[in-house]
């Protein structure tokens, strides 16, 4: 079997930093089961390319095992598994673990990077690759191999040729196929047990907990073991909840501090209401919902008939639910509206097909290097006719008593742009995604500074078309 990973990024030969082997030599080590080797077939300025081929010793690989089947009758000798993921957990041990002696900077930064695999069993529906990678931000292309070239009547085998490409750090890239590798061959070469739990949290601990397929990962990689799918979910909750404590539970007590006498979160709801409204919109996405407050608010709309709150941490989505009295809600009210568990940053297709989508006071809190991710997701991917973000206005700081100058209105922003820097952002974004923006403001209007929270409202050209 072979994988390979190559970069553009200049110099392409810093891919041998990252990987921590020299693009000069060989590198290769034994395992259990047979050996695992590592050379570059290409190294320039502009295209690197590591390659890893796995040798499995088929008689090493069936020793004392009983089972006559267990020794005749697999594919393990030449199919991508969990023997591979075994043979990049020892090879790449480093990398994958997102170390970098001479090039941490760069280890930490997502660069563009292309993986091709083969033979990768792909045991599922046609779109199981699909509803694998492209959450995690890859375009995907897979060819099918039959299962005799001489006879193509057969059909198509369970093994596929996959690549995959995208802008990522080296570590995400391998924690992805370490994981993603023998849940989509759904079998594993060894016994599956409390540390596979643990493999799974370390591995995936940072993108699986908002993968839309999580469950089905989950239940894959353990097998379909109750006891352990059961501990490794309540592990992955407690993390989110642990690692995000205050990003949203907070925003409406610190951030409110400072804009409660211009009542701005009150006008930010009443205004995002009235835009949806007057957009005629019959669906609509709360992406970063929180706690549900504007989710109150279009309750109150007549004609919109779907409505959706997607959040990050399971804690605060429960306590939406709360707020709302979800359960306490009459059917026909009840059936409006769904609280989804999702990531901004990654793409997913139960967030396609609505009329209109709020980030309401959320891009602040994404780290700016995450942001072409939540691009490619919402616009690239999810695309809703309309799309409302609503972000605070910077220039508008010094108005505030009790903020320091410099300060950011809450503790969690990792960014706060002025009107200049968010027309720049949001007028690229329009550019690569086919939409078109303008811009207005929420709260009273500075001759000097502008308004409080600044608005930028995008609809997608070919639905403007189609509505004229």
């Amino acid at each position: 079997m072979l994988l390979t990973i190559s970069t553009t990024h200049r110099p392409a030969t810093d891919l041998g930093f990252l990987l921590m082997k020299h693009p000069e030599n060989v590198h290769s080590v034994d395992l259990p089961f047979g050996s695992a080797t590592l050379f570059y077939p290409e190294a320039g300025e502009d295209r690197c390319t590591a390659a890893i081929t796995l040798e499995v010793d088929p008689v090493a690989l069936v020793r004392g095992k009983a089972s006559i089947e267990d020794q005749y009758v697999n594919d393990r000798p030449y199919a991508a598994s969990s023997l591979l993921s075994v043979a990049l957990g020892r090879l790449l041990n480093t990398a994958m673990a997102g170390r970098s002696k001479l090039r941490q900077e760069l280890a930490d930064t997502a660069i563009p990077l292309e993986c091709f695999l083969t033979p990768l069993p792909a045991r599922g529906s046609a779109d199981l690759l699909a509803r694998m990678f492209e959450p995690l931000g890859y375009s995907v292309e897979a060819e099918a191999i039959p299962l005799d070239p001489a006879h193509p009547e057969w059909g198509a085998s369970p093994y596929v040729s996959l690549n995959i490409k995208g802008t990522v750090r080296v570590q995400d890239l391998l924690t992805h196929l370490f994981v993603l590798i023998p849940v989509l061959d759904n079998s594993k070469h060894y016994y599956v047990g409390e540390d596979e739990v643990k493999k799974l949290l370390q591995k995936g601990g940072e993108w699986l907990e908002a993968h839309p397929e999580k469950e089905l990962i989950v239940r894959r990689y353990l097998l379909g073991f109750r006891s352990l799918m059961r501990s490794a979910t309540e592990q992955l909750e407690e993390r989110v909840e642990a690692e995000e404590p205050e990003e949203h539970a907070s925003r409406d007590t610190e951030e409110e501090k400072i804009e409660k006498p211009i009542r701005l979160n009150t006008q930010r709801m009443d205004y995002l209401a009235d835009l949806i409204r007057n957009l005629g919109a019959s669906s609509v996405l709360d992406l970063g919902c929180g706690e549900g407050r504007l989710l109150r608010q279009l309750l109150t709309i007549k004609g919109l008939d779907r409505i959706v709150g997607v959040e990050v941490a399971p804690r605060v989505l429960a306590k939406a639910g709360d707020r709302l009295k979800l359960d306490h809600m009459p059917d026909i009210k009840r059936k409006r509206i769904e609280l989804m568990q999702g990531s901004l940053v990654y793409r997913d297709d139960r967030l396609k097909g609505f009329d209109a989508a709020a980030l309401v006071e959320v891009i602040e809190h994404i780290d700016a290097e995450r942001l072409p991710a939540l691009e490619a997701a919402l616009f690239g991917h999810a695309r809703p006719a309309n799309v409302i973000v609503t972000t605070p206005n910077s220039e508008y700081n010094v108005l505030f008593e009790g903020l320091e100058p410099g300060a950011m209105r809450h503790s969690d922003h990792r960014f706060e742009w002025s009107r200049s820097e968010f027309h720049h952002w949001a007028e690229s974004v329009a550019k690569a995604y086919g939409y078109e923006v303008r811009y207005e403001g929420i709260g009273s209007e500075d001759p000097t500074y502008g308004h409080p929270t600044q608005v930028a409202i995008f609809s997608r050209v070919d639905a403007v078309k189609e509505a004229a």
